[in-house]
């Protein structure tokens, strides 16, 4: 009943990564391209936005492989391990990254006059729903090291 659970989590992890690569490649041009075509005064930040975007799909599809390494450290009884803690580490440094990216990119839209209200929620959205995974992550990663390091003091009093 573990491998399903843990292979029904690799499988949402790749359905996550397919469905956001594809939103990157088709969706995210086009609405680009009708969103400068719809507001020609700012037709101008249409590249700038988008190079943001595709910066926070970069730390996005790191985090993903990282998941899927834990799930493989799960796969192979390996919970308790170095790997396993560094990768909740790096998923929270991709989570901080992503933050990061998103506050600066909302600055430049709110300094620009162009924070569309719907797009500000959105944003927002994204910000608490990143900020919830880099608590979780670190959170996880606080834990995994302290069951490590009582693991260690088990082994050496027995």
């Amino acid at each position: 009943m573990k491998q399903g659970k843990i292979l029904l989590l690799k499988a949402a992890v790749y359905v996550m990564g397919i469905v956001i690569l594809c939103l990157c490649v088709f969706a995210l041009p086009t609405l680009a391209h009708e969103a400068a075509a719809m507001n020609p005064e700012f037709a101008y930040l249409q590249y700038p936005v988008l190079i943001g975007l595709y910066l926070t799909a970069i730390p996005f599809f790191y985090a993903l492989y990282q998941a899927l390494k834990l799930l493989n450290n799960l796969i192979n009884n390996l919970v308790f391990s170095k790997t396993a803690v560094h990768s909740l580490g790096m998923i929270k440094h991709c989570a901080g990254s992503i933050i990061i990216i998103y506050v600066i990119g909302m600055l430049f839209l709110v300094m620009q006059n162009a924070l569309h209200p719907g797009v500000a929620l959105i944003g927002l959205a994204i910000l608490f729903l990143t900020i919830v995974i880099l608590l979780f992550s670190a959170v996880l990663q606080d834990l995994l090291k302290k069951v490590m390091s009582f693991k260690s003091e088990n082994e050496l009093f027995i």
